[in-house]
């Protein structure tokens, strides 16, 4: 028996059950009964019974899903990279070189690990195996990621002059700062004892410098050995700035520990439409202060004001005052002292102790120089070390003076007016905190960069490069998802401070969002981990149709408000 569909011309088509037998050698059909009335479900239903199938009155036991896998998070990240042409940026033409650095970077931002831990989680079994599939590729071991990676080393300087062609033009402001991170290993030329950020001491180091636009988007990276200098890693950015980016007209924007004294003259001075954006040191606002130039009184009025100094010849100083700034300071120089007291003490009462005294210069110097700078305030205690006894009290001159400085800083440039005005000025140089933020992105918050096991000099550049391309591919998504991150997302909020020198204040609708944790479509607020991970619950299921025989296929599930949300706001589309 079967089922047969019979056309009539001017109406629906006759849906017959029939037989077949034969007659006289030929094959002929019978018909059994007319269906045209039964629901088509109905039909179907009958349909599968006669090609084998069974039935089953519990519609829930019709289909096993045989394995779900996520994939919301996958597609999101997948799709804003394709969006951004960052796959097209690492190669106009498509190989599985590109696919396996175009996945190592997706991966970055999902499930940050070791090249081992991404191949086996690239695997077709595994939690990453959805990127795998919209990628193309087969089965990837951490033989191929490596290879990628040479690959990829080769082309990172083509890649970055296609990302400044983007992001960087004549007379922009070029932001630029260095971090270190400890290395594991002893092996590559590149680790060496050096200052840890990270709090790491005695461990190997490596130092790299980012520069970015003026909004914090970043455009290139570059690894330097752990024991260079901050300032000594200047003159390289310079020169790929002006050569290899072609950019004449530039403003460098570095902290005061980067663009000294020293670097401004050895790279800037005298070469024309190359222009800087720093700040003094402290020993520098010392005697500023000290100099004819400088009145107290300019902060009467305004928090900042503009100073002239014979110190510092053609140059635009801004002298900013933050009150908020000079009362932590106050507060945690005090703290300081007085955390210094009780460790001296506990000498001074050893000095005078019944029994088994402390005395002797050396060994009661050696007790007090282990204290002395413990807490960075030695200077301001004045010590008196004998062979029986220890006394210290503090300078309160040298510590007036030293608060007579709090809360201010001072800017220098050698741009002039006419480009940027005092206020201009100020809001570049606090722009560094745009480099700051994606530095704690980088190591501690979401592409996670440390530790580096690489022992290859080029692998480890590769390594650190990787990580930037991904975070250039998290700024764009944080921009996007804003309006469901706590990130304020209203560009006119920095207006609303009372001047460029206070501290930045969130807009109404950012506070909002801090209070209630919802946004304005009341949906709940998220970081950026938080979001991914919601969006990794959008699963792909393989589900097995149990009424007929059939092959497996592929179905999502329904996203929730809040993914189909992000996934409008990315404009990026989810298909089984």
């Amino acid at each position: 028996m079967h089922i047969e569909v019979v056309p009539n011309r001017n109406s629906k088509p006759c849906i017959l059950l029939r037989e077949s037998f034969r007659e006289g050698g030929k094959v002929r059909k019978r018909t059994l009964a007319n269906l045209s009335k039964l629901p088509q479900a109905a039909v179907d239903g009958l349909r599968a019974l006669l090609r084998g199938g069974s039935v089953v009155e519990d519609l829930s036991q019709s289909f096993e899903v045989i394995r779900s896998r996520p994939y919301g998070h996958v597609t999101a990240v997948l799709g804003t990279l394709r969006q951004l042409g960052l796959d097209h940026e690492i190669s106009p033409e498509r190989c599985p070189e590109r696919d396996l650095v175009v996945a190592m970077i997706v991966a970055r931002i999902l499930e940050p690990c070791s090249k081992l831990a991404t191949s086996r989680g690239l695997g077709e079994e595994a939690h990453l195996s959805t990127l795998l599939e919209e990628l193309d590729l087969s089965q990837v071991d951490e033989g191929k990621l490596y290879a990628a990676m040479d690959w990829l080393f080769v082309r990172q300087a083509t890649i970055e002059q296609r990302l400044a062609r983007r992001h960087l033009k004549d007379g922009s402001l070029v932001l630029y700062d260095v971090t270190s991170t400890y290395f594991e290993g002893r092996t590559c030329p590149l680790a060496q004892i050096g200052y840890s950020r990270d709090g790491k001491k005695g461990t190997l180091q490596i130092v790299f410098g980012l520069l970015c636009n003026r909004e914090g988007c970043p455009v290139a990276v570059e690894v330097f050995a752990g024991n260079t200098a901050d300032p000594k890693t200047l003159s390289p950015q310079v020169a790929k700035v002006r050569e290899r980016f072609g950019l004449q007209r530039v403003v460098f924007v570095g902290d005061r520990g980067m663009l000294t004294s020293a670097r401004l003259r050895e790279d800037f001075e005298g070469v024309a439409g190359l222009g800087w954006i720093t700040a003094l040191r402290t020993t520098e606002i010392q005697k500023l202060v000290a100099g004819p130039g400088f009145q107290f009184s300019l902060f009467d009025e305004r928090d900042f004001g503009e100073v002239q100094s014979p110190e510092f010849p053609g140059e635009r100083l801004i002298a900013c005052r933050n009150p908020l700034l000079q009362e932590e300071r106050a507060r945690k120089r005090e703290e300081l002292l007085a955390a210094t007291e009780q460790e001296l003490d506990l000498i001074v009462q050893a000095t005078q102790r019944p029994k088994n005294r402390l005395q002797g210069k050396d060994r009661i110097g050696l007790r007090v120089g282990k204290v002395r700078d413990r807490f960075k305030v030695g200077k301001h205690f004045l010590l008196t070390i004998t062979e029986t006894s220890f006394t210290y009290r503090r300078n309160q001159q040298g510590i007036d003076a030293e608060a007579a400085l709090d809360g201010i800083y001072v800017i220098r440039t050698n741009v002039p007016a006419s480009e940027l005005s005092a206020e201009d000025v100020v809001r570049s140089y606090k722009s560094l905190s745009t480099v700051e933020r994606a530095f704690r992105s980088y190591k501690t918050v979401d592409l996670h960069v440390r530790p580096i096991y690489h022992q290859l000099p080029e692998r480890v550049r590769t390594h650190v490069f990787l990580c930037m391309l991904a975070y250039y591919v998290e700024w764009h998504m944080r921009k996007k998802l804003a309006p469901l991150l706590f990130d304020d997302e209203d560009p006119q909020a920095g207006q609303l401070r009372s001047s460029i020198v206070a501290p930045a204040k969130r807009s109404p609708r950012a506070e909002q969002k801090v209070s209630t944790r919802r946004t304005v479509d009341n949906l709940p607020v998220h970081s950026f981990t938080t979001l991914l991970k919601d969006l990794s619950t959008l699963t792909k299921n393989r589900v097995q149709p149990k009424i007929a025989i059939s092959a497996p296929f592929d179905s999502l599930t329904r996203p929730t408000p809040l993914q189909q949300k992000a996934l409008s706001l990315l404009g990026v589309a989810v298909s089984p």
